[in-house]
């Protein structure tokens, strides 16, 4: 039996009954399928790809092509998860317009279930545009990794009071606007507490404390795939990078002395 697919509406409810939202990243149909079928609320085909995927030291590089052929892969591993795709840098930016196509793009060609996109009042626009025409907006505030020249550095934001308002006045503006959530990246426990507790939409936090209606951590971060990134905010539920660096050195062990494969693995 399938179980019960998510949905905006169903967030929403989560929100209300004070029932916590599992959020986590993927890129591929493996993953996803896992991530799936372990019961997460939301699987974010996030711009991460183009750092954990991709090698690149920001999420600026990746294109809203190579976003489309991670999204296309994750949601053919996905029964139940609700599929939300970052829109990518300068996919959305210059106008509404392009804002617009590229988020039809992204819902026509992947079948996914909404975009997330970073900004408050300067994206106002976008979203409205977006909204309109019928796909579900996931906002994105505090640390926004796609103006990472902008702020020079990847420390906690909104700690200064006229950051906290904009922030704050921006939540709303995206609530007021129809966005179904709203991810709070990297600003302080206590403001993100505020936010949650202000606006009607679920609040989605990392590094936000644990306040928010929910929480989401890239995949590479949680398993210990990437062990380079130790963020206070990051919980490592498991290392995979020495049991794989391992079973690759073994395998590698048994080519080089030909024990692998042996007279039962061949035919």
């Amino acid at each position: 039996m399938v179980p019960k697919k998510i949905t905006t509406h169903i967030l929403q409810n989560m929100k209300v009954n004070g029932e916590r939202i599992s959020m986590i990243t993927a890129y591929d149909f493996s993953f996803a399928r896992l991530f799936d079928q372990a019961g997460i609320d939301v699987i974010l085909v996030g711009d991460s790809a183009s750092n954990v995927m991709a090698g690149h030291e920001t999420t600026l590089p990746i294109t809203l092509d190579q976003m489309i052929y991670h999204a296309s892969s994750v949601i053919r591993g996905v029964a139940r998860s609700l599929v939300i795709v970052d829109l990518p840098f300068g996919s959305y930016q210059s106008n509404s317009k392009e804002a617009l196509i590229s988020a039809i793009r992204i819902m026509k060609e992947t079948g996914a279930h909404g975009v997330k996109l970073e900004g408050g009042e300067e994206v106002l626009e976008s979203v409205k545009r977006i909204l309109a025409a019928g796909v579900p907006v996931m906002g994105h505030l505090g640390l926004t990794p796609q103006s990472i020249y902008k702020f020079g550095t990847y420390t906690v934001r909104a700690k200064e009071e006229m950051e906290a308002s904009k922030l704050k006045t921006d939540a709303r503006l995206l609530e007021q606007a129809g966005c179904f959530a709203i991810v709070l990246e990297k600003i302080p426990a206590a403001l993100a507490k505020e936010v949650a507790e202000t606006v009607s939409i679920p609040v989605i936090g990392i590094g936000a404390g644990k306040y928010c209606d929910g929480q989401v951590l890239v995949m590479h971060d949680l398993l210990g795939i990437n062990t380079e990134f130790k963020p206070r905010f990051l919980r490592q539920y498991l290392n995979l990078h020495d049991p794989i660096t391992k079973a690759v050195q073994q395998y590698i062990k048994d080519v080089k002395s030909n024990d692998f494969p042996s007279e039962q693995e061949q035919y």
